[in-house]
């Protein structure tokens, strides 16, 4: 693998995390939306990542202690909405309660979305950062015969 895939595999990684910087900002804009019926209530999205397979041109590479190569980057598959059971509040007077007085609240936990958003932001920076070095590397490697 040359130095120059670096760039693919840190820019593919770089969007995959923009992605989940995206839907983790719809999240926490939607966490204190509220509706009528367990139906219309807004659930939390999650991206889900995998591994880009390397081309063909890659495909002989050196495996490593478990058989495996190295992949060619990130990518976003889907995206899934949570599982995790809806925010029921019993409040009869609300104009949105429905026939059991119950207003529901999206499954939206803001102290995961905001560890999760951390999170993202630190892999792009990391990311960039790597490019940086990439970057720096092959600019020092063209003045080696100088």
């Amino acid at each position: 693998m040359s130095l120059s895939n670096v760039f693919n595999i840190a820019g593919s990684a770089m969007t995959a995390q923009t992605v989940r910087l995206n839907t983790t900002a719809s999240n926490m804009a939607n966490a204190e939306s509220l509706s009528s019926s367990e139906s219309e209530t807004y659930r939390a999205r999650k991206p889900v990542f995998e591994v880009r397979q390397p081309d063909a041109i890659y495909a002989n590479d050196e495996l490593n202690d478990y058989g495996l190569s190295a992949g060619a980057g990130v990518q976003v598959t889907d995206i899934v909405e949570s599982e995790a059971p809806l925010r029921p509040v019993y409040n009869p007077a609300h104009p949105m309660a429905d026939d059991k007085g119950y207003i529901y609240y999206p499954n939206v936990n803001v102290v995961e979305e905001m560890a999760d958003m951390i999170s993202a932001s630190r892999s792009f920076q990391i990311n960039a950062q790597i490019m940086d070095t990439a970057k720096q590397m092959l600019q020092r490697t063209l003045t080696l015969g100088q």
